[in-house]
Order: C-alpha cells, then structure tokens, then sequence
C-alpha cells in the first residue's frame, strides 16, 4: 500500500490516498481511481509522494495518429494567381505599383537579404573559396513574407537595379526564398517610367550568374583583405582600425600627394608682358592697346629665374622695334561635355553645389525612385545613378531634340546628333548616362514638389543633358606674333618673340544653358581686346612692359571631388562605391577633413608605409586596376575562382612574413588643445581618438571623464531659431553615415 498525493480539478483540493496497487499514465505520472471526498469528483490530476520513488516506470508505447490521406486534396495543384513583383527599395513599390496596376504585388527585398556572416571570415579558403551566406536577423522576416507571396504567385518578377549589385541582389532573393526557376523572371530598367517598366515585362531574362559571380568575386576579395588584414592592424597598431582593398589605397593617394606637397620647395621665376598699341592710335587719349607675351627669345623658351637677368632683358627691349610677324584669324568649336555618369556627377556636385559624394548619391537615388508630384503621383526623376557609360537611348536624344528646339531655337540643335564614347573598357556599357526621364517634368515644373537640395542636384542633371544635346559655341580667334629688338634689323632677326591670342564668342549655343567646372579652374584676368585688323608687317609701339615675380605651388591636397577623379582615372574601385569609401577613411580616422579638403592624420601615415612595406600588390594602384579589370572579365564570363586563388596565394604568404616581422606600434600623438576649458574640473580640454572617430575630453582623463562632440558646421542657421539661433551641423552614426 502506497501514499498518493493526489488533486480535485474541481474544488483544487489536495488529497493524500492509499492505493493498494498504484497505476502509471502514458505521461509517467502516478494515478488513481480515488473519488474526492468534498464534491465527489473524480481524481485525474496527481503527483507521486517519497512513497512512490522505488516505483519501476514502465515503458509506455505512445501510439502514433495517422492521417487519413484526402485524395481529392493530394491530387489536386495549388492554386497561384497574380504576379509578384520583387524590388530593392521600398520607395520604388509606389511608384512601379502605380504603373503596373492590378494583378501585380509589388513588394521590397530591402537591399541585401542575404550576406556572409559578420562573426567570421565566412569564405571556404580550402574549398575554391566557397562563400557562406547568411540570411540576417534583421532579413529574416522580409525573406518569409517574400516566400509567402512567392508561394501564392503565379509568376514572379525579380526587378531590382540593374547593375551587378542588383544582379546579386536577385540571386540572394530566388534562393534565400526558394523560388521555383519555371515561375520566376529577371526584368532590368534604366528608368522608373511606364514605358521602360512595360518594356522590360515584356522581355524578361535570366538571372544573368556571370555578373552574379563579378559580384561575389568582388565581395569575397574584400572579405578576404579586410578580414586579414584588420586583425594583424588591430595586433600590430591599435584596436578597431580596417584595412579593405580599395579604401587603403584611397588612403595611399592622400599620404603620398601631403608628402609632396611638405617636399615640395618653392621655385622663383618671372614672366615679360608688353602693352602694344597700332600707331594710329597715336593721337587717342587712353591708347587702345593689347597685351601680348613673351614666349621665346632666339627660338628658345626663356629661362627668366631671377630679378637681375629680367633687367638685363628689359634693358634690351627699352628702344626696340616691335612688327607684328603674323596675325591670323580663325573660328574655333567648343562642344559641350557628356552627360554625367556617376563620378562626373559627384565632382561636379560637389564642385558647383558643395555636396559632399555622399550626399549626391542619396538624394540621386530619391530622384531615381520617385518622388510625388501633385497630381502625377510618384515618377522616377532621373535614369539609374549607377553608371560608368556616357551613352544615351535615341529616343531620348530625339525628344530632347525636340524640346530644345522649341525652347532655345532651331539653331541650338546640332546638325548631326552628337555621340559621346565612353572611356576604357566598361562592363556596364548596357546603362546609359545619368539623364531626365522625362522633358515634360522641367526644372521650373517640380521645383514646388522638391526640397532645396533635390531641386539643385535635379538642376544640375537637366541642365547637363540638355547643354549635351546642343550645339557647339562657337569662337571668333585672333593671335597675333610680335617681333622686338633692334630697329636697324629685320624684323626676322630680331630675338624676342611676344605673342598675343584672344577669342571673342560669336554663338553661345549650349553656354546658354551650362558650362562645366574644370577642376582647379583660376580665373584670369582679361588682356583687353585684340585689334582685328592687324596686319603681317605692321609696326606697333610699346606702351610699357610689366614684369611679375612668380613662384611654382605645390599640388593640391585632395578634395572629394578631386580624389574621386583621381580614383575614376586611375580604375580603382567603382564610381558607385566612392561615396562610402570617403566615408569610411573619414570615420577611421585616416583622414580628416580641412576646408572640404581631405589630409591624413597620423595613424594614416602609419598604417599606409605599414601596408606598402608588405602588401605592395595590395597598396598598388595598378594593381587595383587590374583587379577590377578582372572582375569586368569575370562579368564576361570568365571563371572567377583562378582570380581568387592567384590572387590569395601570394597575399597570405605576405600576411604571414608580415605577422612575424612587424612588431607592435606604439602610437604616441601629442595631444591637441581644443582651446578653452573643461566645464567640469577647469582644465584644458584636448582632441582625442574613439571607437567611432574624434572627439573632445578632457586633459585630464580618467581623472575627469567629460566628452563632447566634435561639431561640423556646415555654415547654415537653424532653420527654427533663425538669424539668432544656433548653426545646423553634421553628425555621423556608427557606420559613418
């Protein structure tokens, strides 16, 4: 006989019983036939007491339920209807949604839905560098609502950008949401308008797996360098640094032009002007005049390095006769520039309008996606943003044409349509250069649907295309030689030779509109107009003659329009990562940035001589170059795993000489006084490097603990607080951003 504790469901009393034979549930719990003794209820709910530990459990058989099979359901196929339709951002589901109308779900990936993983180098080096995706946390419900919808769709359309991140993006969706291949279609457009978007429905493709692989070939070279890389800096240097294979080369660009220009030694040299006048001028009161340079003396370039030989030449030309040796006259063509592509329209953004690339690329991309303009509703502004190619679609070029015409004069359209090539061998000659979609949606018409800053960057792409699509301005030129020297020899024989040149515009053309901002463009002062009617053999008497004192300047430090260029020129990297490669130096540390120019700061200098002492591929301009001329291959067709490997093989033999050769680093900076106090404890307040960049804390750390911010303003007044309030400044997250 045995003690059960045993529980009324009813009243919840608990009872202790005698069992003489205690029984066990299929869930292993003792039990008992006992009646509660308050209400009379069975009891079905119990607990063993000590009694009942030595109990044996006996190994109870679960019976397994079987469905019975509906043969009507198993045999009949899941119904699908609609079409689904599969972009990156969520912007752009409005306004393709409003084009496609009913029967089409269009929904959003997000960006990326699936990546390598963060916590580890995720590439199979053993293995012909097999990446592991992942699809992230954050991705995890967009990926099951992607499925769902897939699930039910009769087709669907992967219709993200049309580049090879875009490319990549639409592989990652098809497999991470398990697709089926027969219902599933790749749809590309260079435009968010209606005929573009029916267009390309009309004829979808496969995913392109070649551009795919330019991608991930892409992807996992940079995992492969920043994740080696960056530890050995964080054993060798100092915690939290990256290294990454473009972004230190970036970095190399700005050390070395700042030691060229703390190299750089001043040179003195000096330059001869004349003030010439015809003689017929004589009797005016002032002279008409014009001034004309010297170029040579007996032939030969002028070497005027001083003062002292100056006087020597100009004792020579006091008295001397001047004849004009040829004066000719001509027309020259200036033709318009190309229409932007992506690294064009970051220098010139950042040049006309002080955008920084950042900036030009996020508000580029609101143009592209679409934004609501009254009554139309949601349109795309502006063609895809990412592109290497200065081509343009005829169509486009027949309406702007057209548009020109009506809007400047027939004589502002060019007699045949202009074609602009564009330079090297780009991988995505499919796109065409940043353009208007559509010439309806003028400037003037949706600058009241515009920020400030989008109607400006919008502005600044219209007016380019459209001066693209125009005629040449057109120059009347005049240049004039001069001979001077002694008056009793001819006028051949005499040593000095000045030179006048002028232009005087004749038809605007696409200047009415635009002219582009030439890099490090100074303006010059005008040397008054040159007489037309000069002549071969005509004398002229000399007015005066100026003499100025000059002396060489060193390069320029880089700006961001600058250092894009020299990236753009050189083929190291993509114009589309620009933005977020200036990013990242500038949050690192490696650089800062002094009047919107970019200088390194010390931990730059260290780590670019740290990594061109080992990594000299890695570090090498050309080299980079040549990588991405790979990867355009890769997009080709060609196998992308040989260029890994070959690639791979001599960097993790460096990697390993160098964490054997380098020792530690210790970086002593002398710290820089903010200049005023500390609020807390009155003590100098000093500049000071973190986890996410600069900032200001106190002399005395760890004594007292007060930080602040390091504020960049930006030049603008609240907009809230007006005239008297504070300055609006920039602040970066995390990332940079």
């Amino acid at each position: 006989m045995s003690d059960i504790e045993a529980y009324c469901v009813k009243c919840k009393q608990k009872r202790i019983m005698n069992d003489p034979e205690p029984k066990w549930s299929s869930t292993g719990s003792p039990y008992t036939s006992g009646i509660c003794p308050i209400c009379n209820t069975k009891l079905t709910r119990f607990g063993k007491t000590e009694a009942h530990n030595d109990l044996p459990k006996p190994v109870v058989e679960k019976k397994v339920k079987t469905k019975k099979k509906n043969r009507k359901t198993t045999n009949r196929k899941k119904r699908r209807s609609g079409t689904l339709v599969i972009v990156e951002s969520p912007t752009k589901v409005r306004t393709i949604g409003r084009y496609l109308g009913r029967g089409y779900k269009v929904m959003s990936s997000v960006g990326h839905v699936r990546d390598l993983l963060r916590s580890r180098l995720s590439v199979d080096v053993e293995h012909d560098f097999t990446p592991e995706y992942r699809v992230p946390n954050d991705k995890r419900k967009v990926v099951k609502g992607l499925k769902a919808a897939g699930e039910k769709a009769k087709e669907i359309y992967l219709a993200t950008d049309p580049d090879r991140e875009g490319e990549a993006i639409a592989w990652h969706v098809q497999e991470s949401a398990e697709f089926e291949l027969a219902r599933t279609k790749r749809v590309v457009f260079q435009e968010i308008t209606k005929g573009a978007i029916e267009d390309s429905f009309n004829n979808p493709r496969e995913i392109d797996m070649d551009r795919v692989n330019a991608q991930q070939a892409r992807r996992i070279l940079d995992r492969l360098v920043g994740y080696k890389l960056s530890p050995l800096l964080w054993r060798k240097v100092r915690g939290r640094l990256s290294a990454g294979r473009v972004q230190s080369v970036a970095v190399r660009l700005i050390v070395e032009r700042e030691r060229e220009i703390d190299a750089f030694v001043p040179v003195e040299y000096w330059s001869i002007k004349a003030e010439l006048s015809q003689e017929k001028f004589k009797s005016q009161e002032p002279r008409s005049s014009f001034i004309a340079k010297l170029r040579r003396i007996d032939d030969l370039k002028p070497v005027l390095a001083s003062e002292e030989v100056i006087d020597q030449h100009v004792a020579n030309l006091e008295g001397a006769a001047w004849t004009v040796t040829d004066a000719r006259k001509g027309t020259r063509r200036r033709r318009p520039s190309p229409p932007f592509t992506t690294s064009t329209l970051q220098q010139e953004a950042s040049r006309k309008i002080n955008f920084s690339t950042r900036k030009t690329m996020r508000i580029a991309q609101y143009l592209y996606e679409g934004l609501e303009l009254g009554e139309q509703g949601a349109v795309g502004l502006i063609t895809y943003l990412r592109t290497d190619s200065v081509t343009v679609a005829k169509e486009a070029q027949q309406a702007a044409r057209e548009f020109i015409a009506a809007s400047f004069g027939k004589e502002y359209t060019p007699a045949n349509i202009p074609v602009y090539k564009t330079k090297g061998k780009s991988a995505q000659e499919a796109h065409e250069a940043i353009r208007p979609t559509s010439f309806k949606n003028t400037p003037g018409v949706v600058k009241q649907y515009l920020n400030r800053d989008q109607n400006r960057l919008y502005r600044l792409i219209w007016d380019r295309f459209m001066a693209s699509q125009m005629a040449p301005a057109i120059y009347d030129t005049v240049r004039v030689d001069v001979k001077a020297g002694p008056p009793r020899v001819e006028p051949s024989d005499r040593p000095y030779d000045f030179r006048a040149a002028g232009s005087t515009l004749r038809f605007a053309g696409f200047l009415v509109l635009y002219e582009e901002t030439k890099s490090g463009a100074v303006s010059k002062n005008g040397d008054g107009q040159i007489p037309v009617d000069l002549k071969q053999g005509e004398n002229v008497d000399n007015l005066g003659l100026i003499t100025e004192q000059h002396f060489t300047q060193p390069p320029p430090r880089f700006s961001e329009a600058s250092l894009v260029s020299e990236l753009d020129e050189n083929g190291i990297g993509r114009p589309s990562t620009y933005a977020s490669i200036i990013g990242t130096i500038l949050a690192r540390g490696y650089v800062d940035s002094e009047d919107r120019r970019l200088a390194p700061t010390e931990i730059g200098y260290i780590v670019t001589d740290l990594l061109v002492e080992y990594f000299p591929d890695v570090m090498s301009v050309d080299f980079t170059a040549r990588m991405e001329d790979d990867l355009d291959n890769i997009s080709r067709g060609e196998p992308w795993v040989p260029v890994i490997a070959n690639f791979y093989e001599k960097f993790s033999t460096r990697l390993q000489v160098a964490d054997d050769a380098i020792e530690k680093i210790e970086v002593e900076k002398e710290l820089e006084l903010v200049g005023r106090e500390c609020p807390l404890c009155g003590n100098p307040l000093v500049f000071r490097e973190g986890r996410y960049g600069r900032f200001i804390g106190c002399s005395t750390f760890p004594k007292c603990r007060h930080t602040e911010q390091v504020l960049v303003k930006i030049g603008v007044k609240c907009p809230l607080d007006g005239d008297e309030g504070g300055e609006v400044i920039e602040l970066r997250n995390r990332k940079g951003r």
